[in-house]
């Protein structure tokens, strides 16, 4: 083997899904997230920290309360969009 020669290390971004309440409310993600998601079938990260892979309409559901301030803090108020 020649200096250099050998194995290589290959990172793996890991996603752990949270169980909880992305089923009881509507989380805030940037909307190019969620379009990468239907494709990939990847999670996606809310303002709040939750990880699941978007499947529910976000209209019928009441926005995170911690998503919500967290984008309020942000933009100063918003327009009150859920994605």
């Amino acid at each position: 083997m020649s200096p250099g020669a050998g194995t290589e290390l290959l990172e793996r971004e890991e996603t752990r899904l949270d169980p909880g309440d992305h089923e009881r409310f509507a989380h805030y993600v940037r909307k190019d997230k969620i379009a990468a998601s239907a494709v990939t079938g990847k999670p996606v990260v809310a303002l709040c920290g939750k990880v699941w892979v978007p499947g529910r309409d976000p209209s019928k559901f009441p926005v995170c309360p911690a998503c919500k301030a967290i984008y309020e803090s942000l933009t100063g108020g918003g327009d009150g969009g859920s994605d």
